[in-house]
């Protein structure tokens, strides 16, 4: 009980609405006591003033503790003072409900501000804090935090993988859709990398911890929601300077209001003061200061949920300034991983594929691998071949020398033609020899992305030049460039061309936004304006990214241009109404339109509709 007591008065959406409600119930009982008894009995008084003390509780130490803080009065201090003053001109039930609107407004940013940070980090399945850590002595339950590098842990079905690390023994299959977002399980064997947070489905498995708990992929993700929950955009920053120096004047104002027109004759002393507070009430910037970070917030929220993780409303602010969108190529605008394309084998030795196809098994090579999964219904010959630096494979087979690479042997003529047709086109060819000869060979390439050709076109649509820089070679690039209309390309570009390039368009575009995979791509995507890194929660891009694209999906893109610029409507709206408001009250007030209860009710209910307003960037 004396818990639940101590809790009400801690900060949260929750406890503000409870002490709102109970303050509103005392406004209510006085409401009634003045309808049954006199309008001066002594509990009418009583009651709004014990609403005052309760509903306002929260908000007058805010104010307070702000006020101390930071050396400067502020919008809390200003309503308790528009409150107080109406108490002492006899207006109790003014007062009463001034602070009652002002509580549930209050409760109601917090409501959304909470909302907005719990829907941020509850996307993130977090990893446990918990593990079983294998020792000379069995099994231990240690925290995951006490974990070192190389230590070995052992996790059950149904747990959560606490570490990032590597699968010493066993094979299973794991949810990773906390890290990546892809639903569909994958498959894990021995020496497979495995990331802390995901879920093991299937069967036991031995994991070596290969980075400290505190760098885990998870853990950089945390990092990277906390300090998107502090940035801040510019306008939100110059708000709040703005709102250090409004209060002092909506207090000159006041007090203006207080002593000038009686010393003229223009109104009563006493009209002058109920005027005053009104100034105090109407002009106070509360839905002003209410118009973005809510918005913000809701926003980052909405674009985590698609798994786009945004670093902070700075960020979104910037995005609506792109001019110039720079892409790199291999792994942002293609897959990144090759895939056969064609096939190609010298009639009569066909025969021969199960041989090549089992050398190939022996490798770890992509190349190796895309041609394995593309020859699957193929029961390889299992063989032991050797490695030669810079060639490719080789083994002897039932008296017969095979090669698989790329091997300094006569190819026929024609076939020799085709093979450099296929290298034009920006193809990757492994041939397949036989004691010397050529007898197959196959052609892969990287595959361009679904929804690149999409992307493209919807940055053409809001006039954005796009360009590609690449380290492949000019033909590829510009083979790839051409199928997606991009307007620059530039190819065998190395690191330190790709920031040579950012600066270039930086020169020439307002705000210049870089996507890559955020490896080669890491100073390239530090320097532009608004960095958006691949991939599935790198390391190198969460640390020098703006925005990540947990799954790599490049419609995350044209949806966060999309929310940002409904980010900047939906904020334009509210300051442009929130300042209309104030404006139109402080006019009707100079000519004694605005009584003080239609004031507090106009003014309290202007914050409400902007936070309002703003939770729409949750949908």
């Amino acid at each position: 009980m004396t818990n639940a007591f101590i809790q009400l008065f801690k900060p949260s959406a929750k406890s503000e609405l409870i002490l709102a409600t109970v303050g509103g119930i005392f406004i209510a009982l006085g409401f009634i006591f003045q309808a049954i008894l006199s309008k001066d009995a002594a509990i009418i008084s009583v009651l709004f003033g014990l609403s005052f003390l309760i509903g306002g509780y929260h908000k007058a130490v805010e104010g307070v503790t702000s006020t101390l803080k930071n050396k400067a009065l502020n919008v809390e201090i200003l309503m308790i003072l528009a409150a107080l003053s109406a108490f002492f001109t006899g207006n109790f039930s003014e007062g009463a409900i001034l602070i009652l609107i002002f509580s549930i407004s209050g409760a109601l940013e917090s409501y959304t501000t909470q909302r907005s940070k719990q829907a941020l980090t509850a996307l993130l399945q977090l990893a446990p804090d918990q593990a079983t850590l294998i020792t000379d002595q069995g099994e231990k339950v240690v925290s995951v935090a006490s974990l070192k590098i190389g230590d070995i842990v052992s996790v059950k079905v149904g747990e959560q993988v606490p570490v990032d690390g590597t699968i010493i023994k066993g094979k299973t299959t794991l949810n990773e859709a906390s890290i990546t977002g892809e639903a569909m399980p994958v498959d894990k064997e021995k020496n497979d990398f495995v990331y802390a947070s995901t879920l093991n489905q299937t069967a036991l498995v031995l994991i070596r911890c290969d980075k400290s708990p505190t760098e885990s992929t998870v853990q950089k993700i945390i990092d990277f929601v906390k300090s998107a929950q502090e940035d801040e955009p510019q306008i939100q920053s110059r708000i709040n300077t703005i709102e250090k120096v409004y209060v002092y004047v909506v207090i000159l104002l006041a007090i203006a209001f207080m002593v000038i027109p009686p010393l003229f004759g223009w109104w009563t002393q006493e009209d002058a003061f109920y005027r005053g507070i009104i100034v105090l009430v109407v002009g106070s910037p509360c839905a002003l200061v209410a118009s973005i970070t809510p918005g913000v917030l809701a926003s980052i929220s909405n674009a985590s949920r698609k798994k786009v993780l945004i670093k902070g409303g700075s960020k979104l602010e910037v995005i609506n300034d792109i001019e110039c969108v720079i892409f790199d190529k291999t792994g942002t605008l293609t897959k990144g991983k090759p895939t056969v394309q064609s096939q190609f084998m010298i009639p009569g030795k066909e025969a021969l594929l199960p041989i090549f196809i089992g050398m190939e098994k022996a490798s770890n090579h992509p190349l190796a691998l895309a041609i394995i999964a593309a020859h699957l219904e193929i029961k390889p010959v299992e063989l032991s071949p050797q490695e030669i630096p810079g060639k490719g494979l080789e083994v002897t087979y039932q008296n017969h020398l095979y090669q698989v690479g790329k091997f300094d042997h006569d190819v026929p003529k024609e076939i020799q033609e085709s093979i450099q047709n296929r290298s034009k086109e920006g193809w990757s060819i492994v041939s397949f020899y036989e004691d010397g000869k050529l007898v197959g060979w196959t052609g892969l390439s990287d595959q361009i992305r679904r929804e690149a050709k999409d992307l493209i076109q919807y940055l053409k649509t809001r006039k954005i030049h796009t360009v590609m820089v690449s380290g492949d070679l000019k033909f590829a690039a510009l083979k790839i460039g051409k199928q997606l209309d991009i307007n620059d390309v530039h190819a065998e570009c190395l690191p330190e061309d790709k920031v040579k390039w950012v600066k270039h368009y930086q020169s020439q575009y307002k705000k210049v936004m870089m996507i890559g995979d955020g490896i080669n791509d890491a100073p390239a995507l530090a320097l532009a304006d608004v960095s958006i890194a691949m991939g599935s929660g790198t390391d190198v891009s969460l640390e020098s990214s703006d925005i990540v694209l947990i799954n790599s999906d490049l419609k995350g893109i044209e949806f966060t241009f999309n929310i940002a610029k409904r980010l900047k409507r939906i904020i334009t709206m509210n300051v442009i109404f929130s300042v209309s408001v104030i404006a139109i009250l402080l006019l009707f007030n100079t000519v004694g339109w605005v009584l003080l209860p239609i004031g507090v009710l106009v003014h309290e209910l202007s914050t409400i509709i902007v936070i309002l307003n703003s939770l729409r960037l949750l949908i």
